[in-house]
């Protein structure tokens, strides 16, 4: 299953594809800013039945230089048989479209960026006939942004950022720089970016730092996180209403009672529940119906 830090990697590029001119200046290799962007299919399925898909295909056109072909691709660790597919990918993009094409390999650990990173020769030692050389964007070398007037100055470099450097002992002060930059920013350009920032960090312990900054300092924002949190808001507030009526009427609430209580994320049925334990005899009795 494809996880969320997966998506965030290389989708942040179909959301916003000038971030790669910014990314490649970070990386040192200058690639002028797109004029134009196409988002192509990303299935490079041969007539064969071998099905071959990168993460995040873009053609890029710029003022000055040649259109090129973006493949970005998320690496969350070391996997020998990636080489082969990149180098695939590659020459399978050059032959169909005649464009030169450029991978940037996003990871989110040190030690696989490094190994990403390394360029692969293929052929013999006397003559590779080709190399691999992926550009490739990690916590060794994105931006650490923990300031809010730094994050403002691209959203999408310090998104990036934080969804990079998840793992860094710092990511509160990225999370928090990030959430004051976005407080300030329009709905429709913070809302995407809130939701990748919270896709990108997972299930790792900033997930629940990025979730409370959603709910406090981007709380005016209307997104499926935000109201998600919000429903756990509610729900959290009728659970301790309910074992508060129990507790004053001395109604005494079992271990397997409080946690269903307090488990249940249904408003209704916590109130449904609250309707019941005013004149219900044990905890157990409120349950009685379900």
């Amino acid at each position: 299953m494809v996880s969320s830090p997966h998506e965030a990697m290389h989708r942040i590029f179909q959301e916003y594809p000038g971030l790669f001119s910014r990314v490649s200046e970070v990386l040192g290799v200058a690639f002028s800013p797109p004029t134009s962007v196409a988002v192509l299919p990303t299935d490079l399925t041969e007539s064969r039945p071998v099905e071959r898909r990168v993460d995040t295909l873009l053609r890029l056109d710029t003022e000055h230089e040649e259109p090129l072909l973006l493949a970005v691709e998320s690496q969350g660790k070391k996997d020998p048989d990636k080489p082969a597919s990149w180098t695939y990918y590659l020459s399978y993009l050059y032959a169909k479209y005649k464009t030169a094409p450029v991978l940037l390999v996003v990871c989110q650990d040190r030690a696989t960026a490094e190994w990403a990173a390394r360029p692969v020769h293929i052929g013999p030692k006397q003559w590779a006939s080709l190399t691999l050389r992926p550009l490739v964007a990690g916590p060794h070398n994105m931006p650490l942004i923990t300031n809010a007037a730094d994050a403002r100055k691209d959203l999408a470099l310090a998104t990036l950022s934080a969804i990079t450097h998840a793992d860094d002992p710092d990511i509160g002060a990225i999370l928090k720089s990030l959430s004051a930059a976005l407080r300030e920013a329009p709905e429709s350009l913070a809302g995407p970016l809130v939701e990748l920032t919270a896709q990108g960090l997972g299930k790792r312990p900033a997930a629940e730092q990025w979730r409370n900054l959603v709910a406090v300092d981007l709380s005016f924002y209307t997104s499926p996180l935000s109201e998600e949190i919000r429903d756990e808001g509610r729900a959290q507030q009728a659970a301790r209403m309910l074992l508060l009526a129990l507790e004053r009427r001395g109604v005494a609430v079992s271990d397997e009672a409080r946690e269903r209580i307090t488990s249940c994320d249904d408003v209704d049925l916590l109130e449904q529940w609250h309707g019941r334990a005013i004149t219900a005899a044990s905890a157990e009795e409120i349950f009685e119906d379900e």
